[in-house]
């Protein structure tokens, strides 16, 4: 195998904007905003289903599904929490 530098340097060149970082990604308010919006949105699907469960307009498989869906939602949420929390005191933890 015939390894030339100028290849390695090429290869290396054509490789790097794959592990830099996007500029996009970096708002984590935004995504935080948009994952608060969608756990809401869930929430707001689920009490709707609901109530029209409770009225007759909607069938039975409609309401579990949509009570398995905030279930998931809601312990998405407070397992996050935790994990913020858990971060939190090991900083805490942390000598100044």
């Amino acid at each position: 195998m015939d390894i030339k530098p100028i290849n390695a340097a090429q290869n290396y060149a054509a490789a790097r904007p794959a592990t830099e970082p996007n500029a996009g990604q970096g708002d984590v308010g935004g995504a935080a905003k948009g994952l608060a919006r969608d756990f809401a949105a869930t929430l707001q699907d689920a009490e709707v289903t609901a109530k029209a469960a409770m009225s007759g307009e909607a069938d039975p498989h409609a309401l579990v599904q949509a009570l398995a869906q905030t279930e998931l939602a809601v312990e998405t949420a407070v397992t996050v929490r935790d994990k913020v929390v858990e971060a939190y005191q090991e900083i805490l933890r942390m000598p100044v």
